[in-house]
């Protein structure tokens, strides 16, 4: 069977359909158009994932050109990275990201989403984007890098430029590219003042490494700058998919409701996975299948397909939670693991512990829903909900 695969097709919006094919008949399936190779079974993307030898990440992970290049650490620090270097800087930075650090944290981001809540919720309707998911995250974030309240909106509107995509867009666009200039700009600032100030936040903490794990200024900017992007799409993504899979099967929102809130995000993260591929390069030619992906040649890992793998997952097109999600590939595997997994499960956690204490049961007005348009991600700019509020104080 012929197959087609194109991640800036947009005309299905579900790309599920699309993967299934590949899976079958082209796990190893290359667009000459676009100059990319892509994998698509479980198997494949885990060995590749854990396997930085020979799929690299040192010209970066987006499928994006612009975004694509020796100088590709400078925005996407320690994931555009192959040891030793990204080994150095890892560790520079894991101990704030360990378990005992991150739980600390939990006490002021339960507070801000009660803040959020209280903000959105004060009648029966709200987006659960605009006033709730999209919000938080960048909240949590801005605290803990150290920027200060007076300026987290403007990194918000500058952080949402940068993910901003339109169906016409097949690269990094110029408003982007000027979100980006921006914030290196600003995060250079904040670091210089942060060396004549020390305060309670994650520039300050990497200043005073010690150990040669920081060796620049640059290296900071570049780690505050992955945070402030990727550290609040994915959670953001994940809320909104969550509430969305949740209404659209409400058995398994009822076990949501009855306190699984951590097996509601685990499916969510497997069955609409937010980050959906991962770019690597080909070091030296890598055989796969009997077929030879040339040596320079971009691969494209597909972790959402991967997920939907009914040789790991059986039924994989069923939301389930009762399902076993511990082999789910959503954060990466091997050395390029999620450092800030704890953290982005940490938020959603709360997030959603917090609206369900609230809510009793909701509905999604779908002539409102807007889908993110991303080729690499899954998510949405709007979810127009209606809730019935639980009894009691």
């Amino acid at each position: 069977m012929e197959v087609h695969y194109d991640p800036y097709d947009y005309v299905d919006s579900d790309p599920y359909g699309v993967y299934t094919r590949l899976r079958r008949h082209a796990p190893v399936y290359h667009n000459a158009e676009l100059n990319f190779w892509a994998l698509s079974r479980y198997g494949d993307v885990r060995r590749a994932l854990r396997d930085p030898q020979r799929f690299s990440n040192a010209e970066g992970i987006s499928i994006e050109s612009k975004a694509v290049g020796a100088d590709a650490y400078r925005l996407a620090s320690i994931v555009a990275m192959d040891p030793p270097d990204h080994t150095r800087l890892r560790r520079a930075v894991a101990g704030f990201f360990a378990y005992t650090g991150v739980a600390a944290l939990e006490s002021r981001i339960r507070a801000r989403a009660v803040s959020r809540l209280d903000a959105a919720l004060p009648e029966d309707h709200f987006d659960f984007i605009a006033d709730y998911s999209a919000q938080l995250p960048m909240d949590v974030l801005c605290a803990l890098i150290g920027v200060p309240a007076a300026d987290s909106a403007a990194i918000r509107h500058l952080a949402e430029l940068l993910v901003l995509r339109t169906e016409r867009d097949r690269d990094l666009p110029r408003r982007a590219i000027g979100a980006i200039v921006e914030l290196q700009h600003y995060y250079r600032a904040l670091v210089a003042e942060r060396r004549r100030a020390r305060r309670d936040d994650l520039i300050s903490a990497l200043l005073d490494v010690t150990d040669g794990g920081i060796r620049s200024d640059e290296e900071i900017v570049a780690l505050c700058f992955l945070l402030t992007t990727a550290g609040n799409d994915s959670p953001a993504q994940l809320l909104g998919n969550a509430w969305y899979w949740a209404w659209r099967n409400p058995d398994q929102r009822s076990l949501a409701f009855s306190g699984r809130i951590v097996d509601w995000i685990d499916e969510t993260l497997r069955f609409d996975t937010p980050t959906q591929i991962l770019g690597r390069k080909a070091t030296t030619d890598i055989e796969v299948h009997d077929t030879v992906i040339p040596e320079g040649d971009r691969v494209l890992l597909l972790l959402g397909s991967a997920n939907h793998d009914p040789d790991v997952f059986p039924d994989p097109d069923r939301y389930d939670l009762d399902r076993d999600t511990i082999p789910l590939l959503s954060f990466g595997n091997g050395p390029h693991f999620c450092l800030g997994q704890r953290l982005v499960l940490l938020i959603a956690r709360i997030a959603l512990e917090e609206v369900v204490a609230r809510v009793a049961d909701y509905e999604i007005h779908e002539a409102g829903i807007r889908p993110e348009i991303k080729a690499d991600s899954r998510g949405f700019k709007a979810l127009p909900t209606t809730v019935k509020r639980r009894c009691g104080p």
